[in-house]
C-alpha cells in the first residue's frame, strides 16, 4: 500500500491497516519539497509503527515515472491533496490505473471530489458542522455548539470510512479482478453516522437537537450526572430493566413507573443529581456499575491509560524514541489486531528505506543510484 499523506483521515487509515498487517509504503515530498507536507509530532499516528518510508519529488524529472513504477505492483494508494491536484501531478486514478488496472486508488478530502464545497479548506471542526454532529451535542455555556473532545470526523467518517471503503474495494476485487477509485469525503463519513438522527427527521419530521430526543438528552435516564467528589457519571439506561434497576439502587423507586413521562423528567432528574451528589463518583461505580444499571465512570485522559479494564486488554504498548525515551502509546486495538506488540522503535523522522523500496519494485542497480544523485528520491 502507497500513502502519499502526512496526516488526517488517510494516515489514520494507513495506521489501521498497517496494524491489521498492510505493508504500508509512506511517501513523503523530499527535503526542498518538504514545505508541502505537514511534520507531525513523533508520537502521532502510532510513531511510524510497521511502516516503510522513502522520499519522491513528484514534480522532478523521473518522479511520477518512479511512483507509476510503484504502483504497477502496489494493491492500493491512498492520497489527501486537495481536489484536482493528483491530475495536474500527473498522478490521477486515470493515469496510475493504466500501470495497474487492479489498483485500488483512494482519495480522502473533506467535501469529496465534487460538489460546491469540494474546494473548500477545512479541518475536523468543520465536517462535524456541515454534518449535524454539532447541532445534536449539547450546548455549551454560551449557547453554541461544544468543541467535540476528539476528531471524530477526521478518526471516523474519514480514516475508518477509508479503511472500511479500500477492503471492501479489495474483497469485489478478488471476485472481478478490477480496481476501485473511491471518493472518501469526511463530510459523508459524519453524515453515515448522524443517520439514524438525520433519517428520525426525513421519516417522521423529528429534529434531534440538544434535549429533544432520547440519544441527545430529552430524558433523566440517558445523561450526565456530577458525584460528591466533583467527577462525573455517565448514565444510559434505556432498557426499562435497566432504569429500574437504577431507580432501586438509588432509593428511587417511586420513579421506576416513570421513565417517559415526559412531565416527570425534571422532577427525576432533580432527583438524580441530589442523589449521585452524596457519594464519589468511583464509590457509585462499585455500586451501580456491576448491577445492570448502565453507569460508567467520565474518566479523563490520565485516568484511563492506567484503568484496570484497558489494561488487562492490553490497551497500551510500549514505544521507544532515540531522544524522547521511553513511552506508552494505544497499540492495535481494533478488532483482529495483534495487542501484545513488542516495544515499537521510533525510526528516525528523516530516516528512509527508499533503496530496499525500489530494489523490492524492480528498479536497477544504476537506475537507483541516478535517482538518488538527481534527487528525485530520498
Amino acid at each position: 500500500m502507497l500513502d502519499l499523506s502526512s496526516v488526517g483521515p488517510a494516515s489514520r487509515a494507513s495506521r489501521v491497516l498497517a496494524d491489521y498487517g498492510a505493508d504500508v509504503i509512506k511517501i513523503a515530498p523530499t527535503h526542498k519539497k518538504g514545505a508541502a507536507q505537514i511534520r507531525p509530532p513523533f508520537h502521532t499516528y502510532g510513531a511510524g509503527r510497521g511502516m516503510r518510508r522513502m522520499r519522491l519529488d513528484l514534480k522532478a524529472a523521473g518522479g511520477v515515472d518512479v511512483l507509476r513504477r510503484l504502483v504497477a505492483k502496489a494493491d492500493v494508494l491512498i492520497e489527501s491533496y486537495r481536489p484536482g491536484v493528483v491530475d495536474r501531478l500527473g498522478i490521477g486514478y486515470q493515469a496510475l490505473r493504466a500501470a495497474n488496472p487492479r489498483l485500488v486508488y483512494c482519495s480522502t478530502s473533506g467535501y469529496g471530489q465534487d460538489g460546491p464545497y469540494s474546494q473548500w479548506a477545512g479541518h475536523d471542526i468543520n465536517y462535524l458542522a456541515i454534518g449535524g454532529f454539532l447541532a445534536c451535542t449539547g450546548p455549551r455555556a454560551d449557547g453554541g455548539p461544544p468543541i467535540p473532545g476528539a476528531t471524530v470526523a477526521d478518526s471516523a467518517g474519514g480514516g475508518m470510512h477509508a479503511v472500511l471503503s479500500i477492503l471492501a474495494a479489495l474483497v469485489k476485487r478478488s471476485l472481478s479482478g478490477e480496481g476501485a477509485y473511491l471518493d472518501v469525503a469526511a463530510t459523508d463519513g459524519v453524515l453515515s453516522l448522524m443517520s439514524l438522527s438525520i433519517d428520525q427527521y426525513l421519516a417522521a419530521g423529528e429534529v434531534a437537537g440538544p434535549g429533544q430526543t432520547l440519544l441527545t438528552g430529552k430524558y433523566a435516564f440517558y445523561d450526565l450526572y456530577e458525584t460528591r467528589d466533583g467527577k462525573w457519571l455517565s448514565v444510559g439506561a434505556i432498557e426499562p430493566h435497566f432504569y429500574a434497576s437504577l431507580c432501586k439502587r438509588l432509593g428511587l423507586e417511586e420513579y421506576a413507573a416513570h421513565q417517559m413521562t415526559e412531565d416527570k423528567q425534571d422532577e427525576i432528574r432533580a432527583a438524580f443529581r441530589r442523589v449521585f451528589k452524596q457519594r464519589d463518583r468511583d464509590d457509585w461505580v462499585a455500586e451501580l456499575a456491576p448491577n445492570d444499571t448502565c453507569v460508567a465512570p467520565v474518566l479523563s485522559i490520565p485516568e484511563l491509560v492506567d484503568d484496570e479494564h484497558l489494561k488487562a486488554r492490553h490497551t497500551f504498548m510500549q514505544a521507544e524514541h532515540r531522544q524522547h525515551g521511553r513511552f506508552r502509546q494505544v497499540a492495535p486495538i481494533l478488532a483482529g489486531g495483534v495487542r501484545e506488540q513488542p516495544t515499537h522503535c521510533v525510526p528516525d523522522p528523516d530516516q528512509t528505506e527508499t533503496r530496499s523500496i525500489l530494489e523490492q519494485s524492480g528498479f536497477e542497480p544504476n537506475e537507483i543510484e541516478d535517482l538518488l544523485t538527481s534527487t528525485a528520491v530520498e
